[in-house]
């Protein structure tokens, strides 16, 4: 580059330019002399300090522009990444050329509070090496133990700024939610200046953008979480679906109806009809015994399905003995105890079985909401109840049996306390005496057993609110014995 203060220089300044000798050297005739531009050490401290002031500006403005560029890519980063870690490959980056340091180091926190080794980003990639070696051996069960998340903080600060020797340091924490998930840290030149706050505050700001996008990743994680759950819960749903009958079995005689209304996706509530001679196909099996069962698991969910399906299992095995429903109801308390035991819940279970011919319904009770019979004959509700305690509760339990006919046009009804616990919108409970109420005016208006259930469904509903789900599973088993053909008379 050619100095100021040469000859050529200053004539080339000025707008000269010099000619071989015998040459014309000022300009054509008539023509406006050349305008003579000033030298600049001729200008004035007005206009240089102008001058200065402009350069000034311009360079603030390019700044201004380079770190608007630089926060706007992270920004693009965090809202598009679907990976965090591209995101938190970037952090460093962007802090160092921010706040114009010699290199920058990220740390995230786990949301248990333990290093996540997996994210650690440092820049540059060959001074942060060894100094990420040396964190992630660290302890955490040690150091959250000795110290706490405030004392793993300061012992990260006090590594990172003993491995950077003699270069300023600047750490600030990743906040999310108002916990601690991380540090940031920026690294400058020994025995230089610091940084404005300005540049602390671009620090902090990155900080912050990342809490947001570790924060962000935490969110979608439990999100995908309960979306495998929730598809395992239909699974579940559908698998239990099966399990409960799908129709309701034809045993002559009689009309059969029944739903299960789960509070979530699975429940606890178990009903059944289970043939007591299962080798009878067509007309023998429809005139043959029937069980008929009605249970419910303590609590709701999965738990509660799963003991219910396994009691499923332990039931149908024990009806196939063919004995009488208290000693059934005693058989499987004992099988069932230990299951039960480890679960820390119990069962009620009402079972019985009816044999069309005679029309005898047998039943125990293991201390279930007692089923209701209204009485054609007299248009009463009777309660159906025998002595026995839960089962699971105690291993040698005894459970009564008792015994009642049904006559044509009898209607019992078993349910689950779901029904009669059921809470309306100003809180109070729907109760047996609302059922027993709702039972009498459909059975009095001549219903068929899946009308009766129908309409015992809708009048559970206008109680609770259409729009309010319940808070405990709900079934209703409905069972009407057919009345007898009347005979025409004869004409006298």
């Amino acid at each position: 580059m050619i100095g100021p203060n040469r000859p050529q220089d200053r004539d080339n300044f000025f707008g000269a330019t010099l000619l071989p000798c015998g040459s014309h050297c000022g300009p054509p005739l008539g023509s406006k002399p050349p305008r003579i531009q000033p030298p600049p050490h001729s200008l004035s401290p007005t206009a240089s300090a102008t001058a200065s002031l402009r350069q000034l500006l311009d360079s603030l403005s390019r700044e201004q522009r380079r770190n608007q560029e630089l926060l706007a890519s992270l920004a693009f980063a965090l809202r598009s990444f679907t990976n965090l870690n591209r995101f938190l490959e970037l952090v460093p980056l962007v802090a160092a050329r921010l706040m114009e340091a010699d290199g920058a180091l990220l740390l995230p926190f786990q949301a248990n509070g333990q290093l996540w080794r997996d994210q650690f980003q440092g820049t540059p990639p060959d001074r942060s090496r060894d100094l990420l070696r040396q964190l992630a051996g660290l302890n955490d069960t040690s150091l959250l133990a000795s110290a706490g998340e405030a004392g793993l903080v300061a012992h990260l600060d006090q590594l990172v700024a003993q491995h950077w020797g003699e270069g300023a340091v600047v750490g600030t924490s990743v906040v999310a939610r108002s916990r601690q998930r991380g540090r940031l840290y920026v690294f400058g030149p020994a025995g230089g200046s610091g940084w404005s706050n300005g540049h602390r505050r671009h620090g902090q700001l990155v900080a912050d953008l990342t809490g947001v996008a570790l924060e962000n990743d935490a969110l979608l994680q439990e999100r995908r979480r309960h979306e495998r759950l929730d598809r395992q819960l239909s699974t579940g749903a559908e698998i239990q679906a099966q399990l409960l009958p799908d129709h309701c079995p034809v045993i002559e005689g009689v009309e059969l109806a029944a739903r299960c209304r789960p509070a979530y996706l699975v429940g606890g509530d178990y009903y059944d009809f289970i043939p007591t001679r299962p080798q009878l196909q067509g007309r023998g099996r429809e005139q043959g015994r029937w069980a008929l069962v009605m249970g419910d698991v303590m609590g709701k969910g999965v738990p509660a399905s799963l003991l219910m399906t396994l009691l499923r299992g332990m039931l149908r095995a024990e009806v196939l003995t063919g004995f009488p429903p208290d000693r059934i109801l005693h058989d499987l308390n004992q099988l069932a105890q230990e299951d039960l035991a480890h679960s820390h819940r119990f069962v009620t279970l009402f079972y019985s079985d009816f044999d069309p011919a005679s029309r005898l319904l047998r039943y125990a009770n293991a201390a279930h909401n007692p089923p209701l019979v209204w009485r054609r004959q007299g248009q009463q509700v009777e309660r159906l109840d025998a002595p026995g305690l839960l089962i699971g509760l105690e291993e040698e339990a005894d459970y009564g049996c008792e015994q009642t006919v049904l006559e044509p046009g009898d209607v019992l009804l078993c349910y689950t306390d779901g029904v009669t616990e059921a809470a309306g919108i100003s809180g109070e409970r729907f109760e047996e005496q609302r059922l027993i109420t709702c039972l009498q005016e459909a059975c009095c208006a001549g219903l068929g057993a899946q009308a009766i259930l129908d309409q015992l469904f809708a009048r559970l509903d206008r109680f609770v609110g259409r729009d309010r789900p319940l808070e405990d599973d709900a079934s209703l088993v409905v069972l009407k014995v057919k009345e007898l053909p009347a005979l025409a008379s004869l004409p006298s």
